[in-house]
């Protein structure tokens, strides 16, 4: 498999990963025109891809849907509560329900889907395997026991480094919004997904891409130190650790 992010962050959000030939996007939160173009600058085109995978129905992970579902003829794959609380696309016969604790095969690959917790109607996230298996994890208040376990079985990880906890509190966010960032239906801190990657992660795991990080409160130096500073503590631990971006694409991985 193959993977980029095309776009992380609260602007937009979209992944792209690669079996062969064929792929799938996870999340469409650019517009279609950014997709596609995206695409191109990791030299990849927009005629592979076979399905795009929706986590949940917020518009910076579904903006770009509908236009690029009708104008690529591919599949939309949500769970039924995202596509009742959403507009995902126009063509309704584009639309696919999929279950929050399901195994599909979509390009030959195997996904898994299975629910977290976020401020959302029924999110999900997805562990893709063909031999080796990378999950991507953003939008979760908590490491709940789906995301540790699809944590502790992958070789290469996307996983949310939304904000510094500091930045957070000190920043000019109203108090509501605060304490809905870090509380159980929000976003994982930097301190938490760090955590959860020092205390379940297989010593295996190669990779490890900081994702949705906040502009207003995170920096890709804060995140990267402050995960970088938790993992230490395990000397069998020793993913190469980089972060994406909003506006450009990461390089393509290879897993």
């Amino acid at each position: 498999m193959e993977l980029s992010a095309l776009g992380s962050g609260s602007s937009g959000n979209c992944f792209f990963v690669q079996n062969n030939k064929e792929a799938v996007l996870v999340d469409a939160g650019l517009t279609a025109k950014q997709i596609i173009s995206r695409m191109g600058a990791i030299g990849k085109s927009s005629g592979s891809i076979k399905g795009i995978l929706i986590t949940h129905e917020h518009a910076d992970h579904i903006r770009g849907a509908d236009v690029l579902a009708r104008q690529l003829n591919i599949p939309i794959f949500a769970t039924k509560k995202t596509i009742q609380s959403s507009f995902l696309c126009s063509d309704s016969d584009l639309i696919t329900p999929i279950k929050n604790d399901e195994i599909l095969k979509i390009a030959g690959i195997e996904i898994r889907t299975f629910s977290k917790s976020h401020k959302a109607a029924d999110p999900v996230s997805f562990s893709m395997r063909n031999g080796k298996t990378l999950s991507i994890i953003t939008d979760a208040g908590f490491a709940c026991e789906n995301i540790i376990s699809a944590v502790s079985e992958s070789d290469f990880l996307c996983i949310e480094s939304n904000h510094d906890e500091n930045m957070l509190i000190d920043g000019p966010y109203p108090y509501f919004l605060k304490q809905w960032v870090k509380g159980d239906t929000g976003h994982l801190s930097n301190k938490q997904s760090a955590l959860c990657v020092l205390e379940h992660a297989k010593s295996g795991l190669s990779n490890v891409v900081l994702s949705h990080l906040s502009q207003t409160n995170n920096t890709p130096d804060i995140a990267l130190k402050t995960f970088k500073s938790l993992i230490k503590e395990r000397r069998d631990l020793k993913p190469k650790i980089s972060y994406s971006d909003r506006n450009i694409p990461t390089k393509l991985f290879k897993i």
